[in-house]
């Protein structure tokens, strides 16, 4: 049995309810966060807890909540579900109001949830075992503030599903210039002549925080060049390696696009000195 939180509570998460009325439920008016935990031991906890202070400033919900609260929040929904492979969602919504009314409301009280969910044990690099990912590519349709972590995912979805629809795991986008923004779940990597790239951030990407923990690793701890910069698809498409990143994937190679193989096909030396290197910092402190 999950053990959630909600409002203050600990509560079974079949027994967690929240209005009809909250506004993350009527206008998906609200920001969330997904931790890794390994052992009871959050990843990359500081940088989620930035992250998510950014986001709720960008949309104006004000909380009561520390980030000390929120970590006692964390340890203690751990603790209650075994502090096994767990991953923690974190979402804050504006709260409840009686009149559906697009403005915001005057001094609502936001509503807090959280809960744990199982993840796989984490890859150290080893291509045998390690998720192949096929994947497909599109046009990216979302809205222009894809910098905030919003709970608003209806495009993230629906690009989602068009990559499943196509027979793949995931979908890279690419804007108007076809050039590469991220996929509906994950940031992208992409390795050319041993040079590792990622398109530089802007407000059509979401600054993921396994993204931003990779190149910090890689740059303190390798020789490997990274650079942040404009990618194309012709760039995607002729490149010896292309990686997935996220909170629960960490890095996972991308073996397929469209129907057509990256590099040999299978996953390759960079990424698996890159996870390895992960592997071995991802408890390091990158606040």
């Amino acid at each position: 049995m999950t053990i959630a939180y909600l409002n203050g509570e600990y509560i079974p998460l079949e027994e967690a309810k929240i209005s009809p009325m909250d506004r993350g439920f009527l206008f998906g008016d609200g920001i969330y966060e997904v931790i890794p935990s390994y052992g009871g031991k959050t990843i990359g906890t500081a940088l989620h807890l930035i992250r998510f202070e950014k986001g709720l400033c960008e949309i104006g919900i004000d909380t009561p909540w520390s980030r000390t609260d929120l970590k006692a929040i964390f340890d203690e929904l751990l603790a209650r579900n075994g502090n096994g492979n767990l991953g923690i969602y974190l979402q804050v919504t504006r709260g409840v109001t009686m009149k559906r009314n697009h403005a915001f409301p005057k001094s609502p009280t936001p509503t807090i949830f959280a809960y744990t969910f199982d993840i796989p044990e984490p890859d150290n690099g080893n291509s045998e075992t390690v998720t192949q990912w096929q994947v497909s590519s599109g046009r990216d349709l979302r809205w222009q503030r894809c910098h905030i972590k919003s709970t608003s995912l209806l495009g993230n979805v629906l690009h989602m599903m068009e990559g499943v629809e196509s027979g793949a795991g995931e979908i890279l986008l690419f804007d108007a210039e076809d050039n590469l923004t991220e996929a509906a779940a994950c940031n992208v990597f992409v390795v050319t002549k041993g040079v590792v790239r990622t398109p530089a951030l802007d407000n059509h990407k979401l600054a993921g925080v396994t993204r931003d923990m990779a190149l910090a690793i890689l740059r303190r701890h390798s020789s490997i060049e990274v650079r942040e910069e404009t990618i194309s698809r012709r760039d995607v498409m002729s490149a010896d390696e292309v990686w997935l990143s996220s909170s629960t994937k960490e890095l996972e190679p991308v073996v397929l696009i469209d129907g057509q193989s990256v590099g040999t096909g299978k996953p390759g030396p960079v990424w698996s000195a890159a996870q390895a290197l992960f592997a071995q910092h991802r408890f390091d402190d990158f606040a």
